[in-house]
């Protein structure tokens, strides 16, 4: 099992800090390179760079006075949260809809009884 992880390309965890502004202030991302990637396919799908979609991250996290110290650790978790939503159905593959023109309720309702489904066929 553990081939398929210890096999990557060693790429894909090396980390790379980037400089962003993100309200007016001057700051540095550090995230693994992997993380970047996705980060900039979900900003492609919404036509937005990278620093867009940061910058619209932090804005949208702040607005709902969610925890903007921990900002990189929520990073980490919408790239994860991107990829599973997809592979749960949730989120359309492929980058010809964008993330914006989603409904949000249903897409989190999904995911919430795809879950559900999920556990209960494991007991």
């Amino acid at each position: 099992m553990c081939q398929v992880f210890i096999g990557a390309d060693a790429a894909l965890y090396q980390a790379r800090a980037r400089s962003l502004r993100l309200r007016g202030v001057s700051t540095s991302i550090r995230l693994e390179n992997l993380f970047w990637r996705v980060l900039e396919d979900i900003g492609a799908r919404d036509g937005l760079s990278l620093s867009q979609l940061i910058a619209k991250l932090y804005d949208e996290l702040a607005e709902t006075d969610g925890d903007l110290g921990n900002f990189t650790s929520f990073l980490r978790v919408s790239c994860l949260r991107y990829l599973s939503l997809q592979l749960l159905g949730a989120i359309p593959q492929g980058n010809e809809i964008p993330i914006a023109s989603l409904d949000a309720a249903r897409v989190l309702a999904a995911e919430r009884a795809l879950r559900r489904a999920a556990t209960h066929s494991r007991m």
